[in-house]
């Protein structure tokens, strides 16, 4: 089994940066993709960014050029650098990895980090 723990959420005002971080621990053979995800009140969980072991990235349209997805193989980590940061950028963050183990990929949820962006 595996765990997520994330860390970097907090209180900003807008036009801050804040910068996540997810690192993935425990048993599992390879870290294949990673991602963040928001989920604001009543609304449902929306994508944020991934990005695959290969490096490819995609990115919500409304946190392009504001956000920065990016990845520590060596220490099974995700980033998530948020600058520029809006009131609607107020929601649970959580990371997401799809992990192998014993050749089946699992998928891994972080706890989830406030970020709340108000003045």
């Amino acid at each position: 089994q595996a765990q997520l723990v994330e860390s970097g959420g907090g209180l900003v005002q807008p036009g801050g940066s804040l910068r996540l971080s997810c690192a993935a621990s425990g048993r599992f053979f390879s870290v294949n993709s990673m991602g963040w995800y928001r989920q604001a009140p009543g609304k449902q969980r929306e994508l944020v960014a991934t990005i695959t072991s290969g490096g490819s990235i995609n990115y919500a349209d409304s946190v392009k050029g504001r956000f920065t997805i990016s990845r520590d193989n060596a220490k099974n980590t995700v980033y998530l650098q948020m600058n520029s940061l809006k009131p609607e950028d107020t929601a649970v963050y959580y990371c997401n990895m799809k992990l192998t183990f014993l050749r089946k990929e699992y998928d891994y949820w972080g706890q989830g980090t406030q970020v709340t962006v108000s003045s």
